[in-house]
């Protein structure tokens, strides 16, 4: 059986180093996956958006957060007009609002790179069933195969 191949968000590098309280339960979620990546359970991806997204941060956060892909095993893509393109298709029928472009990327990188799953913590605009929905839609409609987009615990 081959491997899985998952998409990591930067949502997920975000939780591998979250302080906060109330966020243990995810980070320690998301560190059990970074280590079946880092283990070769698992194949990672992320793509140069992630760590364009990783560069923005302020320099210690930016530091914690390089320190947590250093060492893992990741495939990292290029985005290139198809990714844009699909990632445009999305905005345009409404699944991800156009101010969150980004993660109408983040999808549209997964899928192109032909992931078995996307995984984020981001609740808001990509973990839910409306973009599971769209995002399944748009895909058939233009020739790509379905995506997952799950949360950590959810990739076995």
């Amino acid at each position: 059986m081959r491997k899985l191949k998952i998409y990591l968000d930067t949502t997920i590098i975000n939780f591998a180093v979250s302080e906060r309280e109330h966020e243990l339960v995810e980070k320690e979620e998301t560190k059990a996956l970074l280590e079946k990546i880092k283990q070769g359970e698992i194949d990672g991806v992320i793509s140069v958006l992630v760590i364009k997204e990783i560069d923005a941060a302020d320099e210690a956060r930016r530091s914690l957060l390089k320190s947590v892909i250093k060492d893992l095993p990741l495939e990292i893509m290029e985005i290139d007009e198809d990714v844009k393109d699909l990632a445009d298709k999305y905005i345009e029928n409404g699944i991800i609002p156009k101010k969150h472009e980004e993660d109408a990327v983040h999808i549209a990188a997964a899928t192109i790179i032909n992931a078995d799953a996307i995984v984020s913590w981001n609740f808001e605009h990509m973990v839910k069933m409306k973009t599971r929905r769209g995002v399944k839609a748009i895909n058939e409609l233009n020739g790509y195969r379905y995506i997952d987009i799950v949360e950590p615990k959810e990739v076995e």
